[in-house]
């Protein structure tokens, strides 16, 4: 897409509703995913059957997910009639790392590396088969990292100099009340370990729930240090 036209987009959705940004999103392109995280992230997929039928959706299976989470991917396809693609990691990159490193180094040496073979690389195999994606994160995910996230932007993470990805945000606006009212409004699946004080569900190793008053990241990671806690899936993309 030309800097002008891209410039342009990029206006003509700032602070649309995420229904707006969605279906604009799915008209301008039918090489595009729908990244699930096997959270609240069903919101997006609910929104957009109701646009377009036949849309394309992925989610990490690291390996290390909840039980409750690879159930409600489960009920997730069944209940949308949908294929979900399951992105796994490398199996000879992973195997070599679990031999050297063990299988919970991150509690010694950070989350980084093995989001890295477990998320990243999976992803990055994804995006170079698409045109664009579509994210479920939110600026109150963390008011240190996403404040400045726009509707639509050029993917600086995956994109290269033969394959310019463009990744569309609908949600970065709504804050966790928004998004909890649309899923009880519209009856919509959910993970059940939210009914257990998660919210923000990763790895099982790296996942606690929160304390009540917590923002919904200190569940992440908790061992680490700092406010930054981003897996880096996005982490290009952001400040």
């Amino acid at each position: 897409m030309p800097a002008s036209n891209f410039n342009q987009l990029q206006a003509e959705l700032a602070n649309k509703n995420p229904r707006i940004v969605l279906k604009k999103a799915l008209e301008l392109y039918d090489n595009i995913a729908i990244s699930f995280s096997g959270s609240e992230d069903v919101v997006l997929i609910d929104m957009a059957v109701k646009i377009r039928k036949d849309i394309q959706v992925f989610s990490l299976d690291t390996g290390r997910l909840h039980p409750e989470t690879y159930r409600f991917i489960e009920k997730v396809r069944k209940h949308y009639k949908i294929d979900i693609e399951l992105l796994t990691p490398d199996f000879d990159i992973l195997d070599s790392f679990v031999k050297n490193k063990g299988l919970f180094s991150f509690y010694e040496d950070g989350h980084q590396e093995c989001c890295g073979i477990r998320k990243v690389e999976p992803l990055k195999r994804k995006l170079a088969n698409v045109d664009a994606w579509i994210t479920g994160q939110r600026k109150d995910q963390s008011l240190d990292t996403r404040q400045d996230i726009p509707e639509v932007e050029l993917d600086m993470g995956f994109s290269t100099e033969q394959h310019s990805l463009l990744k569309f945000n609908p949600l970065i606006n709504w804050n966790s009340m928004q998004v909890w009212d649309y899923i009880e409004a519209h009856q919509v699946p959910y993970n059940q370990l939210h009914e257990k004080g998660f919210i923000s569900i990763g790895c099982e190793p790296c996942t606690r729930p929160v304390l009540p008053n917590q923002h919904e990241r200190a569940g992440r990671w908790w061992w680490e240090a700092g406010n930054k806690k981003e897996c880096g899936l996005h982490s290009k993309n952001i400040k």
